[in-house]
């Protein structure tokens, strides 16, 4: 999986996958999230990958942010099941890949914090209570199966805290699987508060990680996040949200969106090598995001 775009280029990724499908009308307030359509509406998932990829995306990213072991147990969906459901988030990235030509396209396989599959919020604070040890007992069995099913790179995406990275990149090295860390982030600190100058070091020699970055975050935080990540020695990827407030109490996006192509294009010559979007990032913000950093 090469990420060692050349420079003053960038690869593009693609945007919000549960902002889409919202737009499209599907219901995801939902413990699942966006993992429940793998099972009410697959189809639906592959036609955001193919609006994306259309758009100018060079990667999809799976349905499987949320989708764990636990969430799907507690819908009375065994184990076997299970591993039909996360192999099928890639497959349908997969099938929008080649819809598009597939061409110089790749797939990454969404693996969320422990928190986002509490449901509550705690990806956005970290700290969970939890050990090293104990975090890479939970995640291990979807990071197998994700790792076996056939995407370019695992997205280690919307990280809050140092710990998790430390454990997900162990699991990565043992499994010998390519992946990117993605850490969320308030201003130059994770969610946890750890300096990104002390978390991006878990990547140092990790050969299989393939690129560091941020993700999840204001479209602010993005410029100084970019030196820090840059010390590891590896490609820069950033995705921020579009820079619009949940606002918890009126069940709704407030504020404007300060997600741009001008920014991008700053991202871009401090040294990001993979630029995308998160939460409310659209196709036609990706379609303005190719046209600005020349596909």
């Amino acid at each position: 999986m090469g990420f060692a775009a050349p420079d003053n280029t960038a690869l593009i990724a693609d945007g919000g996958l549960a902002t889409e499908l919202e737009t499209r009308g599907h219901d995801l307030s939902d413990p699942l999230w966006s993992a429940r359509l793998l099972v009410d509406a697959p189809q639906e998932l592959t036609a955001v990958h193919t609006a994306f990829f259309r758009a100018g995306a060079k990667i999809a990213t799976t349905a499987s942010y949320q989708a764990s072991f636990g969430a799907f147990a507690a819908r009375g969906i065994g184990r076997d099941e299970t591993v039909r459901l996360l192999r099928r988030s890639v497959e349908l990235a997969k099938t929008a890949r080649d819809e598009v030509g597939g061409v110089g396209l790749r797939v990454a396989a969404s693996v969320g914090p422990y928190g986002a599959a509490l449901a509550n919020g705690a990806e956005y604070r970290g700290r969970y209570g939890l050990s090293v040890a104990q975090l890479q007992a939970w995640h291990r069995p979807r990071l197998e199966v994700l790792a076996d099913a056939g995407a370019d790179v695992l997205a280690l995406e919307t990280i809050p805290d140092v710990d998790e990275a430390e454990a997900l990149v162990e699991l990565v090295r043992s499994l010998g699987v390519p992946a990117w860390l993605s850490y969320t982030i308030d201003g130059t600190r994770t969610r946890a508060g750890q300096p990104l100058a002390d978390a991006f070091t878990v990547a140092v020699g990790i050969e299989e990680i393939v690129a560091v970055g941020v993700n999840c975050c204001a479209p602010d935080d993005v410029l100084p996040a970019i030196g820090p990540a840059r010390e590891t020695g590896k490609p820069v990827i950033v995705y921020p949200n579009s820079g619009e407030r949940w606002d918890s109490a009126r069940h709704a996006w407030v504020g404007p969106s300060r997600f741009s192509p001008q920014l991008a294009v700053q991202w871009m010559a401090a040294g990001a090598r993979v630029i995308g979007g998160c939460c409310r990032v659209r196709p036609a913000n990706i379609a303005d995001l190719s046209a600005a950093l020349g596909g």
